[in-house]
C-alpha cells in the first residue's frame, strides 16, 4: 500500500500549493486608475499563421481601441500562411489607421523551429515605440485594452506585464472543458506573478519594453525551442529585473481568445505548451510542474493498482472528491473575476478528463511530436 501513502503525500503538497495560489489571487487588488489620458506610445505586434477566419476581427478590435490613434502602432506579421491570411492583411483598411505588415520568407523544415519567435522579433524590429504589446491573431480585445495597459505602465513602470486572457466557449464539452482549464491556468498566472513565486504568462496578452527586450538579447538562447515566446522571455527579463514584473488584474484588459476546435488540436496545443518544461531556467516552476504531474499520475497508479487491491479504487474516488474540494475555492475566485461562474457546475465531472490529459500531454510534450498550424514540430 506504499502507493497510497505516496498519493496522500503528493495530495498534501498539492493542496498546500493550491491554497497558496488561492490566497495570493485573492490578495491581489483589481487595478483601476483615476487618470484619463495616457501618453505612452505603444506598438501592438500580432504574429499570424493561417488565421484567415480570425485576422480581420482581431485587427478591427485593435484598431477600434479607445486610445489616441497617434499613440499606437499596429504591426502584423504573416508567418508564411498557406491560406488567405496574407491577402487579407495586405488589403485591410481601418479608416485612417495604417497597419504595418510584412510576410516572412519560408524556412525549410528541419532548418528552424522557433517560427513564432521569428515573427515577433520581426515585428519588434518594425516597431516605432518602446512599449511592445503582443497578442495573437485569433483574439479580440475590449475597447479599454490599450488604455488600461498604458495607464498601468505609467503608474507601475514595469519591465514586463502579464495580462489576463479568457477563452470564448459555446456549450460543447470540448469548449467548456478548455474554458475551465484555462481559468485555472490564468489564476495560477496571476497568483504566481503577484507573489513572484515563478514566471508564468500567456503570449495573447503581454507588454514589455523594447529597450529591455534588446537588452536581454531577445529570444537568443531560447530560439531553438518551438514554444516559449512568452514564458521563457518573461524569465529572461525577470532574471534581470525581478521587481519589475507585474500582473495586470483588470477586467478592462481581458483579451478573449478562441479555443481549439477539435480534440486533436487541443492536445497538440497542450503538448506544445508542455514541450518547453525542460527549458525553464526558472527551476521553481519546474518543481511546481513536477509536483502537479506526479499528483495526477498517482490517480493512474491507484487505478492500475486497484486491479490487485480493489480498495485502491475507493481511495482514488476519495482523492478525486478531495481534489475538487481543495481546488474549488480557488477556481471560484478566478471564475468570478472572469464572469464565468456558470461553468463551475461542470467542474467536478471534468476532473477525470483533466487528470488524463495532464498525464498524456506532460509525457508527450517531452518525448513526442506534434503538429501546429500545418507544421510538424520535433
Amino acid at each position: 500500500m506504499i502507493i497510497l501513502y505516496i498519493a496522500i503525500f503528493l495530495f498534501l503538497g498539492y493542496s498546500c500549493l493550491i491554497i497558496y495560489y488561492w490566497i495570493s489571487w485573492r490578495s491581489m487588488p483589481e487595478y483601476s486608475s483615476a487618470a484619463e489620458k495616457p501618453n505612452t506610445g505603444l506598438s501592438v505586434v500580432i504574429p499570424a499563421r493561417n488565421e484567415e477566419k480570425n485576422i480581420i476581427g482581431c485587427l478591427e478590435s485593435v484598431c477600434s481601441q479607445h486610445y489616441p490613434p497617434e499613440l499606437f502602432q499596429v504591426v502584423a506579421i504573416d508567418d508564411c500562411s498557406t491560406d488567405k491570411t496574407w491577402d487579407l492583411l495586405r488589403h485591410f483598411h481601418a479608416g485612417e489607421k495604417v497597419i504595418n505588415s510584412t510576410r516572412l520568407a519560408e524556412v525549410e523544415d528541419g532548418e528552424f523551429s522557433a517560427y513564432k519567435k521569428r515573427a515577433i522579433e520581426t515585428g519588434i524590429a518594425m516597431s516605432h515605440n518602446n512599449v511592445i504589446v503582443t497578442t495573437d491573431a485569433d483574439c479580440k480585445h475590449p475597447l479599454t485594452w490599450l488604455k488600461t495597459i498604458a495607464l498601468f505602465y505609467e503608474e507601475k513602470k514595469p519591465a514586463f506585464i502579464a495580462a489576463p486572457v479568457a477563452l470564448q466557449n459555446d456549450s460543447s464539452v470540448l469548449q467548456i472543458f478548455q474554458a475551465l482549464d484555462f481559468l485555472v491556468l490564468q489564476g495560477i498566472t496571476g497568483a504566481s506573478v503577484h507573489k513572484k513565486i515563478h514566471s508564468m504568462c500567456n503570449g495573447a496578452n503581454l507588454a514589455y519594453e523594447k529597450r529591455i527586450f534588446n537588452e536581454v538579447a531577445g529570444f537568443t538562447g531560447i530560439d531553438n525551442i518551438a514554444s516559449g515566446d512568452d514564458m521563457l522571455l518573461m524569465h529572461k527579463i525577470s532574471s534581470k529585473y525581478p521587481d519589475r514584473i507585474h500582473y495586470l488584474k483588470s477586467k478592462q484588459a481581458i483579451v478573449a481568445s478562441l479555443p481549439m476546435q477539435t480534440w486533436k488540436d487541443f492536445f497538440d496545443q497542450r503538448i506544445r505548451w508542455s514541450s518547453k518544461a525542460r527549458s525553464y531556467d526558472d527551476k521553481r516552476i519546474f518543481w511546481v510542474l513536477l509536483l502537479v504531474y506526479l499528483f495526477n499520475l498517482s490517480f493512474l497508479v491507484l487505478l492500475v493498482g486497484g486491479s490487485w487491491f480493489h480498495v485502491l479504487w475507493i481511495y482514488a474516488g476519495i482523492l478525486w472528491i478531495a481534489k475538487t474540494i481543495i481546488e474549488f475555492p480557488f477556481v471560484y475566485s478566478v471564475a468570478s473575476f472572469f464572469d464565468k461562474t456558470s461553468l463551475l457546475k461542470y467542474f467536478f465531472f471534468f476532473q477525470p478528463l483533466h487528470i488524463a490529459y495532464t498525464i498524456m500531454a506532460g509525457l508527450l510534450g517531452q518525448f513526442g511530436k506534434y503538429e501546429w498550424k500545418g507544421r510538424k514540430v520535433r
